[in-house]
């Protein structure tokens, strides 16, 4: 029997608010909910029910007056309506038959049964009470010394529909209560959602200004520990950018004097220059590679750009290697994008498709829903789909099947800018062979 208890709780978890915000302002309502509740039962129970039992025994006695000394129908009147109301012309009471009585609006009148009961009590017989809304609020007997009578007594002064001083306060207080609530929740929430924003630009690598400190008690503890860590995380970032570019700087002057020197040798040691050139040119594109990678790519401005104007650009920058660039363009609007940093990303995967596959890559553009992206193939050996999340890890080469070439930092530097700016890039292989870098940057 304990799984069916288990499915019914989960199912009202679905229903319960989740935020802290929603969850405050519904137990502050339901407190307040319960408070009003209590509040007009209270107030019904000891101060409006004693008052009508008050009423209810005064036109009883009113009723035991009217019947103590007995009706006489005499030629002055034609019935005992006639004569009831002849006595009580100057009470404000009127007596109606049956039929007049519903004329009168009898079967409109709401009965009670509390009322009935304590008026037969105070009658000394079994006696109906109703109750009926007109211009004033009227009271409608039917009295056991007269079974088929109906006595109307006007009480001047109610009015059922008037909004009484009670409904008026309890909806006054109900609203301010939960007016209050919702600014305290609001006030509390406040600081929560400025340190959820601030968590975000901080996980993507820009770090805003110290929060203040505001809230709570324990809501400034947490500010200022997330403030003392953005700081240190930022102080940690700028001492690798600088270490990392001083490594880059100073491993390009003796670089330098290498390729010089290479300058100098004899022919007979051509093969030796040729080697040495190579490794140079290797050894720089990597430094280039750091360097892009401290950057963290951070142009401040991003424009509208068309995506197909890059790719041609690449395209031509690319048309003196030795292979096949192939293009597939359709039409796609502009998006907000770095371009620079966009172009980088399709420079790495085109360098990567020409040194991994056998001298043919193809770029073509798409439009897809809320995106618009890009696609890079090649016709290579294609990689181990179950190392693709750790092939755009820092420092990370491709598997043994497409070499082991460079610093590992190609993937991660696509994959920084790509979240930068809030896209998605994925890899996978192609039936055919060979590879496919698949790259969706959002148009807002």
């Amino acid at each position: 029997m304990p799984v069916p208890v288990k499915l019914t709780l989960k199912w009202w978890q679905h229903l319960l608010p989740r935020n802290a915000f929603s969850q405050t302002v519904v137990l502050i309502g339901s407190l307040l909910l319960i408070n009003q509740l209590v509040s007009y039962w209270s107030v019904a129970v000891y101060f409006i029910k004693p008052s009508y039992e008050q009423i209810n025994q005064l036109i009883a006695r009113q009723i035991n007056i009217l019947f103590v000394d007995g009706v006489e129908v005499g030629r002055e009147h034609l019935s005992i309506v006639d004569a009831l109301n002849a006595k009580v012309r100057h009470d404000g009471m009127t007596v109606y038959n049956l039929k007049q009585a519903q004329e009168a609006g009898l079967d409109n009148a709401t009965y009670y049964g509390f009322l009935s009961e304590q008026m037969s009590v105070y009658l000394g017989g079994e006696a109906e009470v109703r109750f009926s809304q007109g211009e004033n609020l009227d009271v409608w007997i039917r009295p056991p010394q007269a079974p088929s009578l109906w006595i109307k007594v006007p009480l001047t002064g109610i009015n059922e529909s008037d909004l009484s001083p009670l409904t008026l306060y309890l909806l006054v207080i109900g609203a301010l209560s939960v007016a209050g609530g919702w600014l305290f929740a609001r006030k509390q929430n406040k600081p929560l959602k400025r340190l959820q924003k601030a968590a975000v630009t901080v996980s993507k690598g820009k770090f805003p200004d110290p929060l203040p400190l505001s809230g709570s008690t324990e809501i400034v503890e947490v500010t200022h520990a997330f403030n003392q860590m953005a700081q240190s995380m930022k102080q940690l970032e700028q001492d690798r950018a600088l270490l990392m570019a001083g490594i880059s700087h100073d491993l390009r002057t003796p670089l330098t004097r290498i390729r010089l020197a290479s300058e100098m040798m004899v022919e007979d040691d051509q093969y030796l220059k040729d080697g040495i050139v190579s490794d140079i040119e290797d050894m720089d594109a990597i430094i280039k590679q750091f360097i892009a990678y401290v950057r963290h790519d951070q142009e401040a401005i991003r424009e509208p750009f068309p995506i197909n104007q890059l790719i041609q650009e690449i395209q031509q920058q690319e048309s003196n290697r030795q292979g096949e660039i192939e293009v597939e363009l359709t039409s796609c609007p502009d998006i907000p994008i770095q371009h620079v940093a966009i172009k980088r990303v399709l420079s790495n995967l085109v360098e990567n498709a020409f040194r991994y596959g056998h001298g043919w890559v193809k770029i073509s553009s798409f439009e897809q829903g809320h995106y618009v992206g890009f696609c890079v193939e090649d016709n290579g050996p294609g990689i181990d789909m179950n190392k693709v999340d750790d092939l755009f890890q820092p420092f990370t080469q491709g598997d043994t099947a497409r070499g082991s070439v460079g610093s590992g930092l190609g993937l991660a530097i696509i994959k920084r800018i790509i979240d930068r700016h809030n896209g998605k890039v994925s890899l996978a292989n192609r039936a055919e062979g060979g590879l496919i870098a698949r790259v969706l940057l959002p148009k807002k």
